[in-house]
Order: structure tokens, then C-alpha cells, then sequence
């Protein structure tokens, strides 16, 4: 390479199947299963989401909340009950479901928040018990799906609530933030009932593989206490020393290093890379608990971009099913799981027991999950737009691949690639395999190194250099998009700056340099200089103006528009450093949006 190349780190990351450096020995089965179910099923599966003609009052239609968003009393709520067909709920299903769907464990939302227990419990009456307290028809949801589980190979998990309980006297209500609530009758609640229920499910079912508790806040702003929390933990710890804890305990993971894997927000995907091991629990739909008016679901392709963009940072994927008071799961949820179960059962090799592939460099045409069999390294580039060109670019792994073919292939026919420095292109058949996900597997006969931190070109040939890829320090002001998206997210330039990226140039070339902005200044003023290769290209700040945003809404925001500074001529391939200087006129300021850098 000339001078103006990098020379290649010679520190460069060695990829492995798990990053994660606090991953216990009870958390191993869940980090190798990757997806699981959720069911949220209970006596709100009665009203489906109306009570009295009246829907559920809250825009979120989260139907398993009607209990206190339409204020309905206990004694009226729990005679939904009386809507169920027992004779045809079967919980079996479910969890066969959950199999053909791919999914490794199972989640049954045992007590919600509106207290009722769906099990006998002996510490209260509100629950399965004693609705069916004169013998007839006893039901214990809790117990057969634990015996479908094991019957059936699957891990079986519990979801208490234990912060929130809508029913008991002392139970935190959130209409308490009215009144409070005294710590003494708090934990009347937490003595009396959640410390023995837990008990309960701990002794009475087996082996429970996982407790999945919903306080979705920090311990410091609820009514719960640390010790109570410690206690807590300490009698699951004491009863099934194997059984998973959630970070919704709501101990934070800084302050007990006990707590087995991060829950995100509900429906909140992964963007980084965690320490620990982390899931995102989602809805085919929108609501948790099944709603007769549910219009947003999403599609089989949608999912599994979820569970795989969490795979390719080390994360799992819970997907909630919400059974209707027959059991029943309605078709647009059941066809999604099958869906992708029949997905799994040819591409699971590249999400069961895999992880990040560590390459950090993003690729605008899917995700990257990792791992080793057989002492070969193997990257699955799952394509989640491929290109038109059918040729796919891999940018940052240093070393050649010994195979390159498609997961669906089972004779491992070999794609036809071309390797040189950092690029691996790879061209793919006229036809995919998938109608949702094709998955190739690039192959190395021991662990290739990669350099990170490269801005990637896309897989329509040209580098996009923005925030988000920067190499150089990112202590800047970045706007994200407002405006419903019609203002770019952008950084806020009111000072001299320079931003520098990386790119890998497989082969000498001129290469158009255009750059994007909006400068809302009356003239032009201050002066834009890219620098690569050892040319500069200066380019004097022009005022962009306004447009309208939306038409007839009198929406009216700054104009970005992109201008051409030039071209420069990269003499040979190898790795190279794009600088941007950017110097604005005195008391104004430059929204930076990119650079584009087209061959």
C-alpha cells in the first residue's frame, strides 16, 4: 500500500460464538436457545378487550389492563370467568405450538397484575381454586402446561407479578399514587401473598426454569423495598437454585450481580452489545392478552428480523401469544409461528447457540450471527435485502473463506466469491431459496480476524459516512429526526469541527464525493473541506433555505440538499481515512447530514 492506505490492525478481534462476559452456568441454555414464547392468558381473556360495550380505555389497547383501566369490580371481574370453555382449553396446544414454531421455552403469565392465580393457591381466594371450589371441572393451567412442557422437552418459565397486584387490600394499586401506601401494609401484601405464592410455584410443579417479573422501573421509585426484593430472590435461590431471575426483579444489574439476564421494553429490539444476557419480550400484534379489535400485526419477515438482529447481538426474542377463553390462538398468530418455525427448522443452525459474529462494521443488507463448529468459524449473513446486482459485499474479515454456500442448500453447493483485502463479494443464484430469510454461510477453517470500525460500502456500491459510523470522537451534537422524520437526523456544526471514517477501497478508482446539508444562513458563509487519498476538495457553504414538509399543513422546515464537492482518485486498494473540516461563518451554524462517496 502507499502511504495514503492504513495498514490493516494488527490487534484485530478474533470472532467467538459469545462475547458475553457474565453469562453463569444457569444462563447457558437460555443464551443457546435464543427464542421462546410468551403466553399471556388470564381472566382478562374473557372480556377480549371491551367490557360492557365499552373498549378498553386506553389507546394502547393492552386488553390484560381492563381490570383497572375501566374500573370494574373484582367481584364482576373474576364472573369472565364464566365465559371460558373449559372444556376445550388445553394447554398442551400451546406448548406444541411453541415447538413447531421453533421456540425452546415457555412463559405463562401465572398471576398478572390483577392478582388472580392461575393455580390453586392456598394463601388466597382469588384464584383457579376457588372458582372451581365445588370439585367439578378442577383446573390448575399453572400445572398442565409444566406437565406439557417436560412431556414435551421444553423449558418452562413463570411470569409474577409482583410489584402490581390490583386485588389484594395492600397491593400496589396505581391509583396509590393518590394516597400512598404505608411500607407496614405493603408488606402485609408481599408477606401474606407473594412471598408464599412464590413458594407455591417453586415446590408444587417441578423444575421452573425461569421467574419473569414486571417491574418495569427501578426498586428506588416503587413502593418495594431492597430487602424485600432480596428476600425474595434469596427464597428462589433457596427452592431452585437453577431458576433464571429477570432483571425486572427490579434490582438493578450494577447493584446484584445475581441477576441472570436483562429484560428490554416491551417490543424494544437490541442496539448494542450487553455484558450480560439480555431478551426482548414482543407481541405478534400489539396487546398482550387477546383484543377483538387487534388490527396491527406484524409480518412473518418483520419477526424474524427481530429475532435475528437480537441473535447478531447476543440476544433472545420471547413472542407473546394472548389464547382466547377457549384457548384458542387466533390464526394471524399461530400462521406467523409456523411460519417461522418452518424457517427454523432449516436456517436454526444460524440462531441456536449462535451470537454476535463481532463485526462490528454495518451492512445494508442484513444481520450477521456467528459460531463455531467443529473448530470452523462460521458467519451466516442472513439477507434481509438482497441486493439487485445479486453480488454480496462482506467488509472487515481479513482472511479468505474456505466455503461459501447457502444454509438451505444441503448438498453445500459452493457459491462462486471473490476475496481481496477486507472484501469478500459474493455472488449469490439468480433465485433465493426463502421467501422470507435466505441465510448464506461463509465458512473459515479457523477464527478469521476482522478490522472494525470501517464504514461499509452498501450493496449498491457507494459509502453513506453519517454519524452513526464516525471513527473519530463523537462528543458532537446529534439531532435525531424530528418532524415526523421530515427534518434528517443530523449533527449541529456551530464551531470548527473535523469527523473522520473509515473506508476499505477494494480497488483503485475515481470516486464522486457529494456531501449533505442545511445551512440557513442569508448568504454563503464558512467552508467545507473533505480530505482522502491526499487531495482535499473545499466546498463554500451555500444558505439551503426552507421547504414544506407536508403539503397543506403549513409544516415548514430547514431544506438539506446535497452537493457535489468533487472527485478523488483512490491509487490503489487498501484501507483509507475520510476527514470532513467543516469552519462556520461567525454566529451561525451548519446541520451536517453526509457524505456520499460513489465510484
Amino acid at each position: 500500500m502507499k502511504k495514503y492506505a492504513i495498514t490493516l490492525l494488527l490487534s484485530a478481534l478474533c470472532l467467538t460464538s459469545f462475547a458475553q462476559s457474565r453469562v453463569n452456568d444457569r444462563a447457558r441454555w437460555f443464551v443457546d436457545s435464543r427464542f421462546g414464547m410468551f403466553i399471556h392468558w388470564g381472566v382478562y381473556s374473557g372480556a377480549e378487550g371491551y367490557w360492557k360495550g365499552e373498549k378498553l380505555r386506553n389507546d394502547n389497547d393492552y386488553a390484560e389492563w381492563i381490570f383497572y383501566r375501566n374500573q370494574i369490580g373484582k367481584d364482576e371481574y373474576v364472573k369472565l370467568l364464566d365465559r371460558f370453555d373449559w372444556d376445550e382449553i388445553n394447554p398442551e396446544e400451546w406448548v406444541l405450538l411453541a415447538k413447531k414454531a421453533g421456540m425452546k421455552y415457555v412463559t405463562l403469565t401465572a398471576k398478572h397484575h390483577d392478582g388472580f392465580a392461575l393455580w390453586d393457591s392456598r394463601v388466597s381466594d382469588y384464584d383457579l381454586g376457588s372458582y372451581f371450589k365445588d370439585g367439578t371441572r378442577k383446573r390448575d393451567i399453572v400445572g398442565e402446561l409444566a406437565a406439557a412442557c417436560r412431556k414435551h422437552g421444553l423449558k418452562m418459565g413463570l411470569y409474577y407479578s409482583h410489584w402490581v397486584d390490583w386485588e389484594h387490600r395492600f397491593g400496589w394499586n396505581h391509583e396509590r399514587e393518590l394516597t400512598g401506601i404505608a411500607p407496614a401494609d405493603y408488606d402485609v401484601y408481599w408477606q401474606e401473598k407473594v412471598i408464599p405464592q412464590i413458594r407455591e410455584l417453586l415446590t408444587n410443579y417441578g423444575e421452573i426454569s425461569m421467574l419473569w417479573f414486571d417491574m418495569w422501573i427501578h426498586h428506588s421509585g416503587t413502593c418495594v423495598t431492597r430487602k424485600q426484593l432480596l428476600q425474595l430472590k434469596g427464597l428462589i435461590r433457596e427452592l431452585q437454585p437453577n431458576s433464571l431471575v429477570n432483571s425486572r426483579l427490579g434490582l438493578s444489574i450494577e447493584e446484584d450481580a445475581d441477576i441472570d439476564f436483562k429484560t428490554l421494553g416491551d417490543n424494544h429490539f437490541g442496539s448494542t452489545l450487553e455484558e450480560i444476557p439480555w431478551q426482548t419480550p414482543g407481541t405478534v400484534a400489539h396487546s398482550w392478552g387477546y383484543h377483538s379489535g387487534e388490527t396491527s400485526w406484524k409480518s412473518t419477515s418483520s419477526l424474524l428480523k427481530y429475532l435475528i438482529s437480537n441473535v447478531s447481538l447476543d440476544g433472545n426474542f420471547m413472542l407473546n401469544i394472548g389464547p382466547r377463553a377457549n384457548g384458542d390462538v387466533n390464526y394471524e398468530t399461530s400462521q406467523r409461528l409456523l411460519e417461522i418455525g418452518k424457517w427454523l427448522e432449516i436456517n436454526g443452525e444460524a440462531i441456536y447457540g449462535a451470537g454476535t459474529s463481532e463485526i462490528r462494521n454495518s451492512h445494508n443488507w442484513g444481520k450477521i450471527t456467528s459460531k463455531t463448529i467443529d473448530g470452523k468459524t462460521r458467519l451466516y449473513l442472513h439477507l434481509f435485502n438482497p441486493p439487485l446486482s445479486k453480488k454480496i459485499p462482506l467488509t472487515g474479515v481479513s482472511q479468505k473463506p474456505s466455503k461459501v454456500y447457502l444454509l438451505a442448500d444441503k448438498q453445500k453447493q459452493p457459491l462462486k466469491f471473490s476475496h481481496g483485502g477486507l472484501l469478500t463479494e459474493i455472488q449469490l443464484p439468480v433465485v433465493l431459496p426463502d421467501n422470507y430469510i435466505s441465510v448464506v454461510v461463509v465458512e473459515y477453517d479457523k477464527k478469521p480476524t476482522v478490522e472494525n470500525g470501517l464504514a461499509t460500502a452498501t450493496a449498491e456500491g457507494g459509502y453513506s459516512l453519517t454519524y452513526s459510523n464516525i471513527s473519530s470522537e463523537k462528543n458532537l451534537k446529534e439531532q435525531g429526526r424530528k418532524h415526523e422524520g421530515t427534518v434528517p437526523q443530523h449533527l449541529v456544526i456551530d464551531t470548527p469541527q473535523t469527523l473522520k471514517w473509515k473506508i476499505f477501497i477494494p480497488e483503485a478508482g475515481v470516486h464522486a464525493i457529494d456531501v449533505s446539508y442545511s445551512f440557513q444562513g442569508k448568504q454563503a458563509g464558512g467552508e467545507i473541506t473533505c480530505t482522502a487519498a491526499g487531495k482535499q476538495l473545499t466546498h463554500n457553504i451555500e444558505p439551503t433555505g426552507k421547504t414544506v414538509g407536508e403539503p397543506n399543513s403549513n409544516w415548514v422546515i430547514d431544506r438539506y440538499l446535497s452537493h457535489r464537492l468533487g472527485e478523488i482518485a483512490f491509487p490503489e486498494a487498501g484501507v483509507y481515512e475520510v476527514e470532513l473540516k467543516i469552519v462556520t461563518a461567525k454566529k451561525s451554524e451548519v446541520n451536517f447530514q453526509w457524505i456520499w462517496i460513489e465510484k
